[in-house]
C-alpha cells in the first residue's frame, strides 16, 4: 500500500470509471445487481475520495452533503486483496479530515451488518433497529467529526 496516491475526484475525473468498477465489483455484483446499478443520482454533489496506484483505483468513499453540518458517507469499498489491511479505515479518516476542514460537523452511513464493527473501530455509534437494503441487513450509524 506504499505506493498508494489519495485523490478527491468528481465524476469528470479520468479515475471515475475506476471508481465506479471497483463500488461494482465489491458492493454490487456479489448480490447479483446489475452495472448500473451503482450509481446514484447525487453522483455530482458528492465528494469521491480515491485511492489509487498506477491508474488502478484500489478503495473509494464517496460522502454526500445533506445540509452544512452533515451528510451521509456512502459507498465505500476496498479491493478484496487490501481488506482488513488498513486501507478502508485511512479513507474514512482521510474524509473525515477534509469534511471538517469544510465545517462539517457529523456523518451518518447504512452499514452493512458484517462491517458494522469496522465502523464501531472509528467511532460510528449504530442507532435504530436492523433493516434491509439492497437485499442484506443494514444498521445506521453516525459519528461527529
Amino acid at each position: 500500500m506504499t505506493d498508494l496516491r489519495f485523490d478527491f475526484i468528481d465524476p469528470r475525473h479520468p479515475l471515475y470509471e475506476g471508481e465506479l468498477e471497483l463500488r461494482f465489483r465489491v458492493l454490487r455484483e456479489p448480490l447479483g445487481h446489475a452495472r448500473e446499478d451503482v450509481k446514484f443520482p447525487f453522483e455530482d454533489d458528492s465528494l469521491h475520495l480515491v485511492a489509487h496506484a498506477n491508474g488502478v483505483v484500489q478503495g473509494c468513499v464517496l460522502f454526500h452533503p445533506e445540509d452544512s453540518h452533515g451528510g451521509r458517507l456512502f459507498q465505500m469499498a476496498v479491493l478484496p486483496s487490501l481488506q482488513g489491511k488498513g486501507l478502508g479505515a485511512k479513507l474514512v479518516r482521510m474524509l473525515e479530515e477534509e469534511l471538517r476542514g469544510r465545517g462539517f460537523r457529523h456523518v451518518h452511513l447504512h452499514a452493512r451488518a458484517p462491517v458494522v464493527p469496522f465502523y464501531k473501530r472509528l467511532g460510528y455509534a449504530q442507532y435504530g433497529e436492523l433493516y434491509e437494503e439492497v437485499g442484506i441487513p443494514h444498521r445506521n450509524m453516525q459519528r461527529d467529526i
